[in-house]
């Protein structure tokens, strides 16, 4: 896959310019699927209006962005369908659109559905994440951003890529992390770890890193 792992969605001209680089065609050129599962989980969003906003792009920053087509893949209802229901829309999806929420709800889900199976082969597909739904794919997430654990107590993530993520950075005062809360976080993290804002994004390309951003990032030193 190739991912475009950010804090707030497409929100700059410049994540903009770098998902279309990555779909290889222009957004109203492609197909979308939304996940909003990880919306559910978290303590702070959980059903309502919150889902109801990602999927019909009310908030514009990823199902809102002028898509030819978007579809909906809910991942609590996969187990209770055969693959062949599900598993062809996926492949035929340009970009998976992917909520945040609670990280290990989503990651709970998409083991149970079987989607964290099928990623590896979706080779031309684009992931786009918000929050929860980029930092699904680092291998550890940190005590600070668990408050749902599945019936396993396993608070191990996704590992597809290296390096765990803190989004909403923010200045102290203003809503999201403050700088000082993303250091304690990345003292217990032992992979290299990015503290972003809501302005930027981590493009992942065949194992290359590279960020996106006009705003603010930093990578942090870890207990590593």
């Amino acid at each position: 896959m190739k991912l475009l792992l950010t804090s707030g969605g497409v929100t700059n001209p410049s994540i903009r310019d770098a998902l279309v680089e990555l779909l290889g065609k222009p957004i109203a050129d492609a197909d979308a699927l939304c996940i909003p599962t990880a919306q559910y989980g978290h303590p702070m969003v959980g059903p309502g209006v919150m889902p109801w906003r990602f999927i019909t792009g009310a908030s514009d920053s990823m199902a809102g962005l002028g898509w030819r087509s978007v579809g909906v893949l809910e991942l609590t209802a996969l187990p209770s369908l055969d693959e062949e229901r599900w598993v062809p829309v996926v492949r035929a999806a340009d970009v998976l659109l992917v909520a945040g929420g609670d990280v290990l709800y989503l990651c709970h889900w998409m083991r149970e559905s079987g989607l964290a199976d099928l990623l590896p082969s979706l080779h031309d597909t684009v992931w786009v994440g918000m929050s929860a739904g980029s930092m699904v794919l680092a291998p550890e997430v940190g005590d600070d951003f668990i408050q749902w654990r599945p019936p396993s107590g396993d608070d191990r993530t996704l590992g597809l890529v290296d390096f765990s993520i803190c989004p909403h950075l923010a200045p102290d005062g203003l809503p999201g992390n403050s700088m000082a809360e993303a250091e304690q976080w990345a003292a217990g993290i032992t992979a290299p770890a990015y503290a972003m804002d809501d302005q930027t994004a981590i493009r992942v390309v065949d194992g290359a890193v590279d960020v996106v951003s006009e705003g603010q990032w930093t990578l942090l030193p870890t207990s590593a």
